[in-house]
């Protein structure tokens, strides 16, 4: 059996996972593979470094370099993370005619499309499927599975430590501080949890599937992202009495003129929809192609052994693809769609809740703005009871064009009987 050398760029959590479990599952893999998948070289910062797994020190090195020149490592895994020395070292891989696999999304949302170019000039493939929702093997379905569809929309709750914060927060009827809170203590949230509630470890993820899925890499500029910051738990409690749950989710759609729309941003999802009963660390993903409809993914977004498990497979593929010399699929750019949709120019349902005075006219004054930007409402909720003069006034509003929304909803932030920053949410559609 052909034995196939393997160099980890990494070895944290997912890389002590996938050194691991290529260690136990040898054989079901060579089995299915045909293959002998063999760990030659790892690179680390630290050798000496005490670690969960048992490591021969003849494996480790800390030069990057020297991991991907070794003649007996044919594909270099890249785990290290960041961007700028993963892009250096993916970059010298593919020049050594080595194909590379990694879980980096912020280098692909960053640097993909350079990435990419040079895997074509260079007829190297670049494998990725572990840097969007873990375990979930939504790359693979995109690129393969889907091959025959044109991708009408993808609807996607794609970080954990944010559903996992919504989650409680509505379990729990609790805000958003006391949420985080619990979710750093449980390990959910990083130390730093700010690429993770601001929405742009989403959005990382988001680009990559769009630009999969259209044929054009898209950049960070022509992404939408608002964090969950600003959801609270009222708000929460208003989506409920409404028939709705407040996820994090990922839109990417495409419209007939052939642009196509990214963002990411707290939405109201209908309580009947699959993705309002996505809870907890899990993510899910629904995909709508032409011919196959729609089709549904759920599973952990992340951690060691979800993560583990994809990356095991694009060693697979690129084992493949070293022993036949095949057709490789990694992004393989097309001209059907091209260019991005302006966010203003985006039509949704929104909820807006206000802080207003309680007193006669003012729901006037609102509706006459709405209806100067012609946007109409859909349901009202005033409480009855309150016990100051500053009330919550909730409305859900038609589909309209976002830019007009927001430039509605300036003119209504400045009006004397509004007494705190309005709050807007998109709703699914």
């Amino acid at each position: 059996m052909r034995q196939i050398g393997i160099g980890l760029a990494g070895l944290g959590t997912v890389g002590s996972g996938v050194y691991r479990h290529l260690g136990q599952n040898r054989v079901l893999i060579s089995e299915r593979l045909g293959l002998d998948l063999q760990v030659e070289r790892i690179a680390v910062r630290n050798p000496v470094r005490a670690r969960a797994i048992t490591v021969s020190p003849k494996l480790l090195t800390t030069d990057l370099n020297a991991l991907v020149d070794d003649p007996n490592v044919q594909i270099v895994v890249e785990l290290i993370g960041g961007v700028d020395v993963a892009y250096d070292l993916c970059l010298r891989a593919l020049k050594a005619k080595k194909p590379v696999v990694t879980g980096n999304k912020a280098l692909l949302a960053e640097h993909g499309a350079k990435l990419f170019e040079a895997a074509a000039e260079l007829g190297v493939p670049v494998f990725f499927e572990a840097a969007v929702a873990g375990g979930i093997p939504i790359i693979i379905s995109i690129r393969e599975g889907f091959i025959g569809n044109h991708i009408q929309a993808i609807h996607a709750i794609l970080n954990g430590t944010s559903n996992y914060i919504l989650t409680r927060m509505t379990e729990a009827a609790i805000d958003f501080p006391p949420a985080l809170e619990e979710a750093m203590k449980e390990g959910y949230a990083e130390a730093d949890p700010t690429l993770d509630i601001s929405g742009w470890d989403a959005a990382h993820k988001a680009i990559i599937l769009a630009s999969l899925a259209y044929g054009f890499w898209i950049t960070a500029a022509d992404v939408y992202v608002e964090g969950i910051t600003k959801v609270s738990a009222i708000d929460i409690r208003f989506a409920d009495g409404l028939g709705y749950r407040i996820k994090l989710v990922a839109t990417i759609r495409a419209h007939a003129d052939a642009s196509i729309e990214v963002r990411v941003h707290p939405t109201l999802v209908p309580k009947q929809h699959v993705l309002a009963s996505v809870n907890g660390v899990f993510n899910a993903l629904m995909v709508r192609g032409d011919v196959v409809g729609e089709t549904l993914f759920y599973g952990r977004g992340a951690g060691q052994d979800p993560t583990a498990s994809s990356v095991i497979s694009d060693l697979s593929q690129a084992a493949v693809w070293l022993n036949t010399r095949g057709k490789a699929f990694g992004f393989t750019q097309h001209t059907l769609y091209g260019k991005c949709r302006p966010i203003r120019s985006v039509s949704s349902g929104f909820y807006l809740r206000l802080t207003v005075d309680d007193r006669p006219g003012v729901l006037a004054q609102i509706a006459g703005i709405l209806g100067q930007h012609q946007i109409g409402i859909s349901s009202v909720i005033q409480p009855e009871s309150h016990e100051k003069s500053a009330v919550p006034l909730v409305l859900i509003i038609h589909d309209a064009p976002f830019g007009q929304m927001q430039d509605a909803v300036a003119k209504i932030a400045a009006l004397s009987c509004v007494k705190a920053e309005p709050v807007l949410f998109w709703v699914l559609s």
